[in-house]
C-alpha cells in the first residue's frame, strides 16, 4: 500500500511574470550602466565617485539575478524543483515565467506517448511457441516517483533541452524493458486457440478484449513504482513459431474440414428426411423399407459428395 502513495505535490514557490522580470532586469541594467558612467564621470571631475560605484556593483548583483531563472512551459510539460537537493515541488504552469535561480529544475513531458515493441518469442498456457507482439500508449503521471525512484540521471553538461529528451529515452527504456516481462507474464496464463470449438475459454487469438484488459493491468502494476501510466495496451501480432506453424496450420484446416463435414452431414440429413415425408404426405411413391433404404443411401452420396453427381436412367428391361 506504501508504493501507492505520492509524494509529489505542487510548487509553491516564488513565480513571477516572465515578461514582467525581464522589463525589471533591463531597467536594472539601464540603471547600472548609468551608475557607471556617472561615477566615471565624478571620478574624472575629482568628486566623491565610491558612493556611485557601489551602487552599480549592487545593482549588477541584482539584474544578473533577475536575469537567471526564466523558464517557459508548454501544455503537459513540467519541471521539479529542487532545493539544494530538497524537493519543492512541481512546476506546472504553461507559459513564460520566472523562478528563483537558485533553485534546480528538471524538465519532463506530460504528453502520451506509444511503444510499438518487437515481436517476441514466448510460450503459451499449453506450451506452444508463438511470436507476440504490442503496441501501447503511456505516459508521466507522478513526477517525484519518475524523477526521484528510478534512475533517469543525464550529463551534467548536457544542455536543458537535450537533457529532458535524454531523460525520456530512458523512461521510454524502463517501459520497454517492463512491457517485455508483462507480456511474457500475459501470454503464459492463456493458450493460442482453444482446440475445442464450444469450448468458452478465453484464448489469445479470440479473447482480445479480455487479454488486452488483463495486459494493461499487469503493467501498470509494473509501472506504478516508476509513475508512469499506461493508457492502452494491446496484441497486434500473434502467430505460431516457425518450428511449429506448419504443423499447427494443418491442425487448423483439419478442425475447419470436421467442422464443414458435420454441417454438410447435418443438412443432407434434413433433407433427406424431407423428401420422405414429402412423398409420403403426397403419396406419390409407395416405398417399402428397403427401397427407402437405398433412396436414403443414395441421397446421402449425392449431397455429401465434394463432386456434381452423374445420374444415371434408368430406360427398363430389356427382353430377350
Amino acid at each position: 500500500m506504501e508504493e501507492n502513495k505520492t509524494k509529489e505535490f505542487e510548487f509553491f514557490g516564488g513565480s513571477l511574470n516572465g515578461f514582467l522580470m525581464c522589463f525589471i532586469a533591463i531597467i536594472l541594467w539601464g540603471c547600472a550602466i548609468f551608475s557607471l558612467v556617472s561615477g566615471i564621470i565624478a571620478a574624472d571631475a575629482e568628486r566623491s565617485c565610491a558612493g556611485w560605484f557601489v551602487t552599480f556593483a549592487l545593482l549588477v548583483i541584482i539584474a544578473v539575478i533577475c536575469s537567471c531563472g526564466f523558464t517557459m512551459l508548454e501544455p503537459n510539460e513540467a519541471k521539479v524543483m529542487t532545493f539544494f537537493g530538497k524537493y519543492v515541488g512541481t512546476f506546472r504552469k504553461n507559459g513564460f515565467y520566472w523562478l528563483n535561480p537558485l533553485m534546480s529544475s528538471k524538465k519532463v513531458s506530460l504528453r502520451a506517448r506509444n511503444l510499438n515493441a518487437d515481436p517476441i518469442k514466448v510460450n503459451d498456457k499449453a506450451g506452444n511457441p508463438v511470436l507476440i507482439g504490442l503496441v501501447l500508449v503511456w505516459r508521466l503521471k507522478d513526477t517525484y516517483k519518475a524523477i526521484f525512484d528510478i534512475d533517469t540521471d543525464v550529463s551534467a553538461n548536457a544542455q536543458i533541452g537535450n537533457a529532458a529528451g535524454a531523460r525520456m529515452v530512458k523512461f521510454e527504456h524502463f517501459v520497454a524493458v517492463q512491457s517485455d516481462s508483462a507480456l511474457r507474464e500475459v501470454a503464459g496464463m492463456y493458450a493460442y486457440d482453444d482446440e475445442n470449438p464450444n469450448s468458452k475459454e478465453i484464448t489469445l487469438r479470440d479473447g482480445s478484449n479480455e487479454v488486452n484488459e488483463v495486459l494493461t493491468a499487469k503493467l501498470n502494476e509494473r509501472l506504478q513504482m516508476a509513475g508512469l501510466e499506461v493508457i492502452e495496451a494491446r496484441i497486434n501480432y500473434l502467430a505460431y513459431a516457425p518450428e511449429i506453424a506448419a504443423v499447427m496450420l494443418r491442425r487448423q484446416q483439419a478442425a475447419a474440414i470436421i467442422t464443414a463435414r458435420e454441417k454438410i452431414v447435418d443438412g443432407a440429413v434434413s433433407m433427406v428426411k424431407l423428401a420422405l415425408d414429402k412423398l409420403a404426405d403426397e403419396d406419390i411413391v409407395d416405398l417399402d423399407e428397403e427401397k427407402k433404404a437405398a433412396m436414403v443411401s443414395n441421397l446421402l452420396v449425392v449431397l455429401c459428395a465434394d463432386e456434381p453427381a452423374q445420374p444415371v436412367i434408368n430406360s427398363g428391361t430389356l427382353n430377350h
